[in-house]
């Protein structure tokens, strides 16, 4: 957008781009839901262990950029659904580490890419200026909003 843009054409264009992300987030967590039984976050998780290496919860945290107690809720879930499984990791035996179950596996043969990973993918795509500059302006962004909240 250049300079000549007027402040409610830019205000428009980007609460449009906010909504398209949503939107793109939402229908994906949504078809998760409808043709799998599971959530967006559950379908995430499995696209992370799609190579068939174990990881510990930390690694999956990292891997989907979450925090790790939230990853562990999602395993948990997937584990009750027999789609991983939980073993004790290689030479420490305080390390659980999650893999596929063949039903995981199986669901994941059938489910798209997940919208989370291609957010990243476009994410990590963009110049480190750019990613600065999105990052700066979202911050800004949602300090502005929890202030207004309670004013």
């Amino acid at each position: 957008m250049g300079t000549n843009v007027s402040s409610v054409e830019a205000t428009r264009s980007v609460l449009d781009a906010l909504r398209h992300v949503v939107q793109v987030l939402r229908i994906s967590a949504r078809a998760a839901e409808m043709h799998h039984g599971i959530s967006g976050a559950q379908l995430f998780v499995l696209h992370q262990l799609s190579d068939g290496v174990a990881r510990s919860i930390n690694d999956l945290a990292e891997g989907t950029f979450t925090h790790q107690s939230s990853v562990s809720v999602v395993v948990s879930r997937l584990a009750s659904r027999r789609l991983v499984r939980r073993k004790r990791g290689g030479g420490d035996g305080r390390r659980t580490e999650v893999e596929l179950t063949p039903v995981g596996r199986r669901m994941l043969q059938r489910a798209p890419e997940p919208a989370q990973a291609r957010l990243i993918e476009a994410i990590l795509a963009l110049k480190p200026a750019q990613r600065s500059a999105l990052l700066e302006g979202l911050s800004y962004l949602l300090r502005l909003i929890v202030g207004l909240r309670f004013v």
